[in-house]
């Protein structure tokens, strides 16, 4: 039996998604960085969001029984793992402070849940509709 989910759990994830992607961004924008890090930045936030977001996707098919190639799935956790990475390699060898190193590994990681609980929610309303 599928429900669909709360307010609360849809509101609370969108405030997760945007509380982490607009802080992670923010802090770039206000940054001292050159354009070229920013940029690198900004593309690792943007790949690691969609990365996860074929990650539950492809895992809640494969629950479902809905055909999911190995490949897929595969390449969707390797992508989400590799965005992880390299971030992690690049705040490591980022000259900033450690706080800010600190912030925006958690703004990343946020704004990661957040789109994982978006993607859910929406799926599972959808789910709920159609049955």
């Amino acid at each position: 039996m599928n429900q669909k989910p709360s307010m609360a759990f849809v509101g609370a994830s969108w405030l997760a998604l945007g509380a982490g992607m607009f802080g992670f961004l923010i802090g770039l924008w206000r940054s001292d960085m050159l354009l070229n890090e920013k940029g690198f930045y900004f593309t690792v936030l943007m790949y690691g969001l969609f990365s996860v977001i074929s990650v539950q996707k492809s895992v809640r098919d494969r629950l479902e029984r809905v055909p999911v190639t190995d490949i897929y799935y595969g390449l969707s956790w390797f992508s989400t793992i590799l965005a992880i990475v390299l971030l992690t390699i690049g705040l490591w060898n980022a000259t900033l402070l450690p706080s800010e190193k600190g912030f925006y590994s958690f703004a990343f990681l946020l704004a990661l849940f957040g789109a994982i609980a978006v993607q859910k929610n929406t799926r599972d309303s959808q789910t709920v509709e159609t049955n």
